[in-house]
């Protein structure tokens, strides 16, 4: 996912003085909770069924539904976080949404990101089961990759000017370009050596990966639409949950499905394998 950056940053959001009555509207402030609140329980209740979920698969594809799981426990740690620092920064009483004096901080996003977005892609290349020179190699060049691009992000989304922006979002989606390609053409071939009635299934994966991705600069291009004030504000955070929810719950199932897929193409009876 290329960086994008957000027009009301964490890190960058000016001090604000209590009790002054806040840009965002009581719907927009309370969408954007809701979509919290329902990003966390998304991801924890992903988490459970992915780790209970390795029962199901042989010995061989459990890895990658523990790392599956370990990306939306991840997520769902930091959007409970996100969601305290939402609900910290501003009072509603009486209708009235006003600051609190509390930035609201989403650095935890890229807390996040660093994280999991590696590992999205070692567990598909994990589930595809390759040779283990084959796996080593894909699962550190790619790693690499995803942590440079997210590196390579953050310095624009504390950015204060379009152009430094643009510049980091522009470095960023150099290591994007590198994975979409790997993606297409790297694990092209792999593809086709796995099991037959598992190959759409990886393709749907590889697909989602880039689609999920690709949606994170689309929300960064909201604060350069007509939106102003809380509508930006809103349209991000909104926008950035639901990728995130796409990109490892979305992705996990796939995962899971592949596994068990595969488990029973292999081994025909995977939880006794």
């Amino acid at each position: 996912m290329t960086i994008a950056s957000e027009a009301v940053s964490g890190a960058a959001a000016a001090v604000v003085e209590s009790g002054q009555e806040a840009t965002l509207s009581v719907f927009q402030y309370l969408l954007v909770y809701n979509a919290f609140s329902f990003t966390f329980a998304t991801m924890a209740a992903a988490t459970l069924f992915l780790w209970f979920g390795r029962s199901q698969v042989a010995p061989a594809y459990r890895t990658a539904l523990t790392i599956s799981g370990l990306v939306t426990f991840i997520a769902a740690y930091h959007y409970w976080r996100i969601f305290e620092s939402w609900e910290n920064a501003y009072s509603l009483q009486d209708g009235v949404l006003t600051v609190t004096g509390y930035a609201f901080n989403n650095a935890y996003r890229y807390v996040d990101w660093l994280l999991t977005v590696p590992l999205l892609l070692i567990e598909l290349v994990l589930v595809m089961r390759l040779s283990q020179k084959e796996t080593t190699s894909k699962a550190l060049t790619l790693g690499f990759a995803a942590a440079l691009m997210i590196v390579l992000g953050y310095p624009g989304e504390i950015a204060e000017d379009n152009a430094t922006r643009a510049l980091w979002g522009t470095l960023s989606t150099i290591p994007f370009l590198y994975i979409v390609w790997q993606l297409f053409v790297g694990l092209g071939k792999s593809i086709e050596s796995q099991p037959e009635n598992v190959r759409g299934l990886i393709k749907q994966a590889r697909l989602l990966t880039f689609a999920s991705w690709g949606f994170y600069p689309i929300v960064y291009m909201i604060p350069y639409t007509n939106l102003s004030g809380g509508a930006v504000q809103t349209g991000i955070e909104v926008g950035y949950t639901i990728a995130d929810i796409v990109a490892k719950a979305g992705l996990g199932i796939l995962i899971y499905l592949i596994a068990v897929r595969k488990s029973q193409a292999e081994y025909g009876e995977p939880a006794r394998a």
